[in-house]
């Protein structure tokens, strides 16, 4: 019968165990010295080695003749607990056995000795399922237990288990597998195994597995299925991701806003069937590799790249700005919460994300802002001339050339006194030298526009898009009182609007009380409200 190949290569002893040598060391230690602890816990992500490492505790401690901390693995305890005859050693799994009553079977059951090996050890994995019951019945145990009885507790959630229950074991922490380590060990089995794996399959299996050995494992296992080469394409085809190169030909695209490109290589990725979840997670973890270039100066260190792939990223990273790249982290996290929301529309979701990323104005989200700043800020530094551009054509008005005074004939000038020329009126040269009036006035009060408004419409999208779609042309105004004047369109949005849900999220973005007194709802047309913030004029002058 065929055995899955992390199973067959499961570490037997304390040296086989990668990765984890700050526990192992300890571990051996105990059992060299005759002074194993009553009661263990071990935490850590999958495919760390904790059960593993608790299996090989258990034949250890009864070992006959351990070698260095190590179980020989060929004596009669080695054996039976290799081949699951020893009734001594019981593995139980606590998310299939959670109750009270099983705990309180292990109670009754530890006062008796054990029938072959020197220890009864209880290995209780994910032992973060069980009941608040059955935690309650096994602290006294637990706590003092028979010399006799070791427990080795094993789980993924620490955050989940009571503080008694964690205060009464010797705590280890499994660490994520380095890199480096798993594709030498993938590498090692796939020798071992005749599978021919070239070197950066198994760095690319390496860094999928993330930090996991028995994802690393079962991923080589999959590859290699039918006898192939496990090579780079291979891999990628397995994954059905388009590997680092597609990822980087994506964020090429939306710095080049090369519209052709993105929607070419969704198409792509979309008829070879590939699953569009996996091809945004890979994004993700480009952009988070941009990101940590951009801001710390020793990337390598919190990288698992090549010293090629790190030249080239550097020097794609500096095209972006860290405000740009945390608006586009953002777009791609919350397109990754969408599509696993709605699976019908994941085409959508990618190619409007990746159209908003090329195009700063179409995101009006305040990580988005932030870039567009800094952009300006970018060009006021670098000495580029910019021009506001104007609002409208009514708003700019061309200063009417006065024609030319006819030249006076010699009988003009003796019938009348030459008249002087053309001036403008008193009331056009107060108008012309006036400066533009601060904001909008409304009953006699000076208003000032709202700055956050759009941030309180996207918190009232994730409570209720409906409720924010009556807000979607809204503007936002306050007055010297601390009043929030609020202007919609039409009537009918101020009928269905919910306005203990706006005061909430006008509350929360103003950092105070707003009161239904302080909230004012008026009716106004829009057209005389639309791009009236300096902010956007100086914005779209530094983009064009």
């Amino acid at each position: 019968m065929h055995q899955a190949l992390y199973r067959k290569w499961r570490p037997r002893t304390f040296d086989d165990v990668c990765g984890q040598e700050h526990i192992t060391s300890v571990l051996r230690y105990g059992i060299t010295n005759g002074t194993p602890s009553h009661a263990y816990l071990f935490c850590g992500s999958r495919g760390t080695g904790k059960t593993t490492c608790a299996k090989i505790l258990a034949k250890a401690v009864n070992c006959e003749a351990p070698a260095s901390g190590s179980p020989c693995g060929k004596c009669a305890a080695c054996l039976s607990i290799d081949n699951g005859s020893a009734t001594d050693v019981l593995e139980m799994d606590a998310a299939s056995n959670n109750g009270v009553d099983v705990i309180r079977d292990i109670r009754d059951e530890v006062v008796y000795t054990p029938s072959a090996l020197k220890y009864r050890v209880y290995i209780v994995d994910e032992v973060h399922m069980l009941s608040i019951g059955a935690f309650n019945a096994l602290l006294k145990t637990l706590e003092e237990p028979p010399a006799h009885v070791i427990f080795i507790l094993a789980t993924t959630e620490l955050q989940k288990l009571p503080a008694t229950i964690v205060s009464r074991c010797q705590r280890f922490d499994f660490r994520r597998i380095a890199a480096p380590v798993l594709a030498a060990r993938i590498f090692y089995i796939a020798r071992e195994e005749g599978i021919v794996l070239a070197p950066e399959a198994a760095d690319r299996i390496a860094r999928t597995a993330q930090g996991g050995m028995r994802d690393a494992i079962s991923l080589l296992e999959l590859c290699a299925g039918g006898g192939r080469t496990v090579d780079l394409a291979t891999v990628n085809e397995m994954l059905g991701s388009e590997g680092r190169e597609g990822m980087l030909r994506v964020v090429r695209a939306v710095v080049a806003a090369d519209y052709d490109a993105i929607f070419s290589i969704i198409d792509e990725a979309v008829n070879a069937s590939r699953d569009l979840a996996v091809f945004w997670q890979d994004l993700i973890s480009v952009y988070r590799d941009l990101l940590v270039i951009k801001t710390t100066g020793a990337a390598a260190r919190y990288l698992d790249l090549t010293d090629a792939e790190l030249e080239e990223l550097t020097a794609l990273a500096g095209t972006f700005g860290k405000g740009t790249l945390l608006a586009h982290s953002r777009l791609l996290e919350d397109a990754l919460f969408a599509m696993q929301r709605a699976n019908a529309v994941k085409r959508m979701v990618a190619e409007l994300t990746l159209l908003r990323m090329c195009d700063p104005a179409l995101d009006t989200s305040a990580e988005s802002l932030l870039s567009r700043v800094e952009r300006l800020e970018d060009a006021v530094s670098g000495g580029g001339a910019m021009t506001v551009p104007p609002k409208s054509p009514q708003t700019v008005r061309e200063k009417p050339t006065a024609a030319p005074a006819p030249t006076p004939t010699p009988a003009t000038a003796q019938a009348a006194p030459t008249a002087p020329a053309p001036t403008a009126s008193k009331a056009a040269q107060a108008t012309a030298q006036a400066p533009a009036a601060p904001a909008p006035a409304a009953k006699g009060k000076t208003l000032t526009r709202m700055r956050g408004f759009v941030n309180c419409v996207e918190r009232i999208q994730r409570e209720d898009a409906m409720q924010a779609s009556f807000l979607s042309e809204a503007r936002a105004f306050l007055d010297g009182e601390g009043h929030v004047i609020l202007r919609l369109t039409n009537g009918f949005a101020e009928m269905m609007l919910d306005r203990d849900m706006l005061r909430r999220a006008l509350s929360a973005e103003l950092k105070r009380e707003v009161a239904d007194r302080d909230l004012q709802i008026e009716i106004a047309a829009v057209e005389a409200d639309e791009n009236d913030t300096v902010l956007d004029d100086i914005i779209a002058a530094a983009e064009n």
